[in-house]
């Protein structure tokens, strides 16, 4: 039976939930069930801290996690990427009071106040940066200046305003570009169960990104429209029952639906229609 990590709170908990849901997976109903078994699929589910879930999963007693990506750097565990779910993005920067820490390497010597000290150790130690101290807080990081406990802070930004609001402003490159990932022990040997999993949750992935459209365009006008349109490996183009008309059916960029409905309606196509896809195999 295969062991999931899930996230029980926070951010990733809910979009972790709704991608494994979609993949056809049983997910629990209440937020106090901490381990859900789904003998259809010969999967069990963990609930644990998204913190901790790298953890498990690198140890061993887990088979694989959904995490943030920043949250496995920073536990050092023997745990690696399997791939990115394309949830729960976020930015991680340092930011001190302006005029005071400019670049990186004006961080030697100086303490860094922080939520992720493996990460900004490693980070850090990479640069060739050597601090006073990491001072790891696990909230309101961004009062820490203000208080006198940090020199600087490295954390999760989003708008900057929280940071503005403690007089901070942002330096440097990104530390890191987070989002959910999917974890496995580092070395693992080829499970078959876990790469069902992947398929199922990449079958979503491109689900979320694709609609379906389907059309009727006359016959010599099949070719333009399959330029508007060309799907994947080719749209299925099908005779109706007027023969000077034809079907067209392609998967298309969901971002961009109305801008091709629009071009296919001036180009003489009709009966246009958008579908959503729910899951696929490609």
């Amino acid at each position: 039976m295969l062991r999931i990590a899930v996230p029980n709170k926070g951010s990733l908990a809910e979009p972790a939930a709704a991608i494994l849901r979609e993949s056809g997976y049983r997910q629990r109903s209440s937020s106090r069930e901490l381990r859900l078994s789904d003998p259809t699929n010969n999967v069990e589910f963990f609930f644990l801290r998204p913190r901790d879930i790298a953890v498990y999963v690198g140890g061993g007693t887990l088979d694989v996690g959904v995490t943030g990506r920043d949250l496995l750097l920073d536990s050092g565990a023997d745990a690696e990427e399997v791939m990115s779910l394309g949830f729960g993005a976020s930015t991680f920067r340092y930011a001190a009071p302006p005029g005071t820490v400019t670049d990186v390497d004006a961080i030697a010597g100086r303490r860094v106040a922080t939520s992720y000290p493996g990460l900004v150790r490693a980070h850090l130690a990479e640069r060739g940066v050597t601090p006073a101290d990491v001072v790891r807080l696990d909230g309101a990081v961004e009062t820490s200046v203000g208080l006198g406990v940090a020199d600087l802070i490295a954390d999760v930004v989003e708008t900057g305003t929280t940071l503005r609001g403690a007089g901070l402003e942002v330096f440097g490159e990104p530390i890191l570009r987070s989002e959910a990932v999917l974890v496995r022990r580092a070395g693992s040997e080829r499970d078959p169960a876990v790469e069902v999993l992947q398929r199922r949750l990449q079958g979503v992935l491109v689900a979320r990104q694709y609609v379906m459209v389907d059309y009727d365009v006359r016959v010599e006008l099949v070719e333009r429209a399959c330029e508007l349109t060309p799907g994947l490996e080719s749209p299925t183009v099908s005779p109706l029952h007027d023969r000077g008309w034809c079907a067209v059916r392609a998967m298309v960029p969901r971002a961009g639906t109305n801008a091709i409905m629009d071009e296919l309606y001036d180009l003489g196509a009709r009966a246009i229609l958008v579908t959503d896809i729910l899951a696929c195999r490609l």
